[in-house]
C-alpha cells in the first residue's frame, strides 16, 4: 500500500513529470530511423547477406535497379543517362553507350546483348547505387531519378519498392492511428459506465505510447511493421488495465470515506491483477525475440516494452488523471449498456454437452485450414502494395517488355579464366527460367574482343577480387520456380568456384523462406511453453494450463485457418506474429474466468454453480477487452492499402472475436467436463469431497 499511497499523494508531480517526458519522447520518435527492407533482418552469417556486403565493399555497389524507357529516341535516352549518372549516390549506369559510341549502330552488339536491353519501343538501363537497398540516400536517389525521367520512365528493383512502401506508410499512418483511437473510444463509450472515462484512458495510454515510441531511439531503428503496429497494439492490449483500475476505483468508492483512500486501495488491488495479466502478454511478445529472422525481435522488444509502460501508466498516470478529473467523471457516469448475462450464462452451462460437440466438430477443419494456410503464405513484398504504385507498374513493364521477373547477381573469383566463366554461364543459361547471364564475356561476345572494352566498363564488372555478372530470370521472386532455379544455379556455381556467391532479392527471399519456416515452429513452441508455465504458477495447477492453452490455440487455428477457406494468401510474417500475439493477448480472458471458477469452487460451490458464477462475472470484462482489441485493429485493417498491415490487423481483430467466443462457450464446457481432474491436480482444491464430485459428474452426464 505504500506505493499506492505515494502515487495518490504525489499525483500532481507525477502528471507534470509525465508531460515533461513527452518532450524527449517526441524528439526520440522523430529521430528513430524506420527500416522498410525486410531482407535486412536475415541472419548476418548467411551467404546472401555476406555477398551483399562484399558487393558494396568491393564494387561500391549496393542497390540495383532497371530503368525502362519507352518510346524515347537514342540521343534523348543518352542525355537522360547522363542526367541519371549525376544523381547523388548513383555509382554506375550501364547501357549501350557504355560499350560503344552512339555513332556506331546498336546492331553491332551481340544479338543476345542487344535483345536483352532493347525491344521495339523500349530500351533498358542497369543502374547501380553506391548505397544499400533501403538506405535513405538510395530512396532519395530513386525519387530524383523519377522526377528527372518523367512519365515514360519506369524504375524497378527492391529500392523502388522500399521507396513506395515508405511513402505509402508515412501517408497512411496518421490516419489509421486516428481510426484506431476513434473506434476504440467508441467501443469504450458503448461498453463502459462513463462518457468521459474513455477520453481519460486514452490520454494516459497515449502518453505511454509516445514514451514507448520515443524510447525506440535507443534501438537505433525499427521496422516499418513495428512502427505501424506498435501504437495500435499497445492501445488495444493495455486498454484492459485502465478498465481494471476504473472498475476497482468505483467499487472502492462505495467502501471508503474519501476518494484518495479509494484510489490507493484500487491501485493496490489493480497492480496485482494487471501484473498477472501483463506477464502472459509480455511472454507472448518476448517469444518473438527467439526468431532468427530478427524482425521478430524488433517487434517483440518494442511491444514488450509497450506493455510494461502500459502497466506503469495504469498505476501512476491514470490514477492521477482520475483524481484530477474525479468530479466530472462521476457526473458523467451512466448505467452500463452491457445487458445482464444471467440468461446467456444459464443457457451455456445447461447446454455444455452441445458446446463440447460443436468445439470438437470445428477443430478438425480448423486444423486442416491452419496447416494449409501456413503453406499458402507469400514472400513477395511487391504483393503488399496497391497495383497503381510506381514500383508495381515498373515491374509489370519489365515482365511484359523484356520477360524479366527477377534479377540475380553473381560474384565469382576474378582469377577464374574467361574460358571457365563462359563455360559456367553456358550451363547456367540452360537452367529452366534463366533468360540470360550478362558479364564482361557476354558483353564482348564474338564480335568485340574483351580487351577492346572501355576501362570504365571492365572496372565496374571486375574489382580485381571478384567478377560481377547479372542473371535475369523469367521466374518471379519467392516462387517455387525461382527457388528451384537458385538451387540449380548454386550447384553449377560451386563446381566452378567454391567461394562464389549468388545474391540478390530472389536468393535472399529463398533464405528468408527457410529461416521463417524454422522460426514459426520455434516461436510457437517458446510462446506455448512460457505461457503454460505462467498459467501453471498463477493457477497452481497442472491441468488448467492445458485447458486454457487448448481453448486459445483452437481459436488461433480457426483464425489462421479461415484464409484457406476464403481463398486468401497471407504475407509470411502474419501467421508467425499473430499466433503468438493472439495467445499472449487473449489467454487473459481464460485466466480471468478460471480464477473466478477456482475461487467459487474452493468456497464450497458445486461445479455447475462455480462455472455459472465465473461465466456471469467474466463475460462483461471479456466483452469490453475483446471489443477494444477488435475496434482498435478492425478500422486499420479496412483502411490500409499495405497488405501486410491490413492482413495482420484483420487477423488480430478476428482473433479477438474468435478467442472471446472460444472462452465464453468452450471453456465453461471443458471446466465442467474436467472438474474432477482439475480438483485433483490443483493446489487448494484437493480437499473437496471426491465422492460428492463423482456424484455431481454422474448427475451432469445424465
Amino acid at each position: 500500500m505504500k506505493f499506492s499511497k505515494a502515487v495518490v499523494k504525489h499525483r500532481v508531480p507525477i502528471l507534470i513529470l509525465a508531460l515533461l517526458l513527452l518532450i524527449p519522447s517526441v524528439l526520440g520518435m522523430a529521430g528513430t530511423r524506420v527500416n522498410y527492407d525486410m531482407l535486412n533482418y536475415l541472419p548476418e552469417d548467411m551467404e546472401t547477406v555476406i555477398g551483399q556486403d562484399e558487393l558494396l565493399a568491393d564494387f561500391h555497389k549496393g542497390a540495383f535497379s532497371f530503368l525502362i524507357l519507352e518510346d524515347m529516341p537514342v540521343k534523348q535516352a543518352a542525355a537522360l543517362k547522363r542526367q541519371v549518372e549525376r544523381v547523388d549516390h548513383v555509382d554506375t549506369v550501364l547501357w549501350y553507350d557504355s560499350l560503344m559510341d552512339l555513332s556506331v549502330p546498336m546492331e553491332v552488339l551481340p544479338d543476345k546483348l542487344y535483345e536483352a536491353f532493347n525491344t521495339e519501343n523500349a530500351t533498358m538501363m542497369a543502374v547501380f547505387f553506391d548505397t544499400s537497398t533501403s538506405s535513405d540516400l538510395t530512396m532519395d536517389a530513386i525519387r530524383e531519378i523519377r522526377s528527372i525521367a518523367g512519365e515514360r520512365c519506369f524504375v524497378s528493383g527492391m529500392s523502388a519498392l522500399v521507396t513506395d512502401l515508405k511513402d505509402l506508410c508515412e501517408a497512411e499512418e496518421p490516419i489509421y492511428v486516428g481510426l484506431a483511437v476513434a473506434l476504440a473510444c467508441a467501443a469504450m463509450l458503448l461498453l463502459l459506465d462513463s462518457w468521459l472515462a474513455p477520453f481519460v484512458f486514452l490520454a494516459s495510454i497515449g502518453m505511454m505510447i509516445l514514451m514507448n515510441l520515443g524510447s525506440n531511439y535507443f534501438l537505433g531503428e525499427i521496422s516499418y511493421i513495428t512502427k505501424a503496429l506498435s501504437a495500435v497494439l499497445q492501445l488495444a492490449v493495455t486498454m484492459d488495465y485502465s478498465i481494471f483500475l476504473w472498475n476497482s476505483y468505483n467499487e472502492q468508492c462505495g467502501l471508503c470515506d474519501d476518494n484518495e483512500e479509494a484510489m490507493a486501495r484500487a491501485i493496490h488491488a489493480t497492480l496485482t491483477s494487471v501484473v498477472g495479466s501483463a506477464v502472459t502478454t509480455v511472454a507472448g511478445f518476448i517469444a518473438l525475440c527467439f526468431m532468427s529472422f530478427t524482425m521478430g525481435r524488433d517487434l517483440g522488444v518494442v511491444m514488450a516494452k509497450g506493455v510494461l509502460l502500459g502497466v506503469v501508466g495504469c498505476v501512476t498516470v491514470l490514477p492521477a488523471l482520475i483524481l484530477v478529473f474525479d468530479k466530472p467523471l462521476q457526473r458523467t457516469r451512466h448505467r452500463s449498456l452491457i445487458p445482464g448475462m444471467e440468461g446467456l450464462t444459464g443457457g451455456i452451462v445447461k447446454a455444455f454437452p452441445l458446446c463440447l460437440a460443436v468445439f470438437a466438430l470445428i477443430l478438425p477443419p480448423a486444423l486442416y485450414g491452419y496447416d494449409k494456410a501456413n503453406g499458402e503464405v507469400y514472400y513477395d513484398m511487391g504483393r503488399c502494395l496497391p497495383q497503381d504504385m510506381e514500383y508495381v507498374i515498373a515491374e509489370g513493364r519489365l515482365r511484359d517488355e523484356f520477360g524479366i521477373a527477377s534479377t540475380h547477381m553473381l560474384l565469382v573469383d576474378a582469377d577464374l579464366s574467361a574460358k571457365q566463366v563462359r563455360a559456367m554461364t553456358d550451363e547456367m543459361e540452360r537452367v529452366d527460367g534463366v533468360k540470360y547471364v550478362l558479364g564482361m564475356e557476354t558483353a564482348a561476345g564474338s564480335r568485340i574482343p574483351q580487351e577492346f572494352l572501355p576501362a570504365s566498363v571492365t572496372e565496374k564488372l571486375n574489382s580485381g577480387r571478384w567478377r560481377l555478372l547479372l542473371i535475369n530470370s523469367e521466374h518471379k521472386v519467392a516462387s517455387d520456380g525461382v527457388n528451384a532455379q537458385i538451387e540449380a544455379l548454386n550447384e553449377i556455381l560451386k563446381r566452378y568456384d567454391q567461394g562464389g556467391m549468388l545474391i540478390g532479392e530472389a536468393p535472399c527471399m529463398r533464405d528468408m523462406i527457410q529461416t521463417t519456416d524454422h522460426d514459426f515452429k520455434m516461436v510457437n513452441t517458446v510462446s506455448i511453453l512460457a505461457i503454460f508455465l505462467i498459467v501453471a504458477m498463477v493457477e497452481k495447477s497442472l491441468v488448467l494450463p492445458f485447458l486454457l492453452i487448448a481453448v486459445i490455440e483452437a481459436a488461433i487455428f480457426v483464425n489462421l485457418g479461415l484464409p484457406h477457406y476464403l481463398g486468401q494468401s497471407l504475407p509470411f510474417i502474419a501467421p508467425i506474429c499473430i499466433s503468438t500475439i493472439q495467445l499472449g493477448a487473449t489467454v487473459d480472458y481464460a485466466i480471468l474466468m478460471t480464477t473466478r471458477y477456482k475461487t467459487e469452487r474452493i468456497g464450497g460451490a458445486d461445479k455447475r454453480q462455480a462455472v455459472h458464477t465465473a461465466l456471469a462475472a467474466s463475460i462483461p470484462s471479456i466483452l469490453v477487452s475483446g471489443m477494444g482489441l477488435f475496434a482498435a485493429t478492425f478500422g486499420v485493417a479496412l483502411y490500409s492499402e499495405i497488405d501486410i498491415i491490413s492482413s495482420m490487423c484483420m487477423l488480430m481483430a478476428r482473433g479477438a472475436l474468435v478467442s472471446m467466443a472460444s472462452v465464453v462457450f468452450a471453456l465453461p464446457a471443458l471446466l465442467l467436463l474436467c472438474d474432477r481432474l482439475i480438483c485433483a491436480a490443483t493446489a487448494g482444491m484437493g480437499h473437496l469431497d471426491r465422492s460428492k464430485i463423482s456424484n455431481q459428474m454422474e448427475v451432469c452426464v445424465k
